[in-house]
């Protein structure tokens, strides 16, 4: 297996919402792409499924190692491999690979927040930084692009929350902030333990109106010029939007399960916002 194939297995396997997105690029554009979203799939496996943070924290110092490594020219894991070739200034995008990585390694630092200010750390991390390398592949001004881009990238990774808050938190993590909690008079052992309530339904309602409004206000914000460009990221923004209607529809019973869009609905919904200009 070459490392452009291994990248699209880790990143973007069939059905899955990167799967889609990634199509939405160019033929050219999508090696990259996929190399970019692969490195973050290792990076959050090893953040949020590693059971023990000894371990995790191992795994990731490993790939500390080798960012810098593929700085250097010397990439040996087939993700960094695929960056060192597809990548057109790797040392330029460094200290963007490296502020990702630190992200995720919060995930071992706490795992809790005590309001949204200190979350928005987190966010920033995981989500706007990842969200303007992604943008640069493509835009007509890379360098603006981080401005329109880490909005977009905040706003996905609040939206991803809300779906995903119940599988959080029985691995131990919780993303809302522990004064929203009080605010809605949940707690933590309340989502731990499965346990809905009318409490947990408007916090669930705050959660996810916060995030419809920053994805659609990160959307209206990409520059005219850059819009048609921006096929992947448009099309996750889509994507994410459409799920959290689909939570809501299923009146944010997602301490138990994973609700999740179907296939065909992730192609059409993916194809249709990349077409929109």
């Amino acid at each position: 297996m070459n490392f452009d194939d291994y990248c699209l297995q880790k990143a973007a396997p069939p059905g899955s919402s990167t799967y889609y997105a990634l199509r939405q690029a160019s033929a050219k554009q999508q090696p990259l792409l996929a190399a970019l979203f692969a490195l973050r799939r290792e990076l959050e496996e090893t953040a949020k499924e590693t059971s023990d943070p000894t371990v995790g924290r191992t795994k990731l110092a490993w790939w500390q190692k080798e960012l810098a490594a593929l700085a250097e020219g010397k990439a040996a894991h087939p993700v960094t491999q695929a960056l060192a070739h597809h990548l057109p200034d790797v040392k330029a995008a460094y200290p963007a690979l490296q502020a990702l990585l630190a992200g995720y390694e919060m995930d071992f630092e706490q795992a809790r927040y005590l309001d949204y200010p200190n979350l928005r750390r987190y966010i920033d991390g995981v989500g706007g930084t990842f969200a303007a390398l992604v943008a640069r592949v493509s835009a007509r001004d890379p360098q603006a692009a981080e401005a329109w881009a880490a909005p977009l990238g905040n706003a996905l990774v609040l939206a991803q929350f809300v779906p995903e808050i119940g599988n959080d938190a029985r691995h131990g993590r919780i993303y809302i902030p522990i004064d929203e909690l009080q605010r809605y008079n949940v707690t933590a052992a309340d989502l731990i333990n499965r346990r809905y309530s009318d409490a947990f339904t408007e916090l669930m309602q705050f959660q996810t109106a916060r995030a419809r409004e920053a994805v659609e206000a990160a959307l209206a914000a990409i520059p005219a010029a850059e819009r048609r460009g921006q096929g992947t990221l448009r099309a996750l923004a889509a994507l994410s939007l459409a799920l959290l209607a689909e939570v809501e529809r299923e009146q944010f019973q997602v301490l138990h399960q994973q609700i999740v869009l179907t296939p065909i609905r992730k192609l059409w919904i993916a194809w249709r916002a990349a077409q929109r200009t």
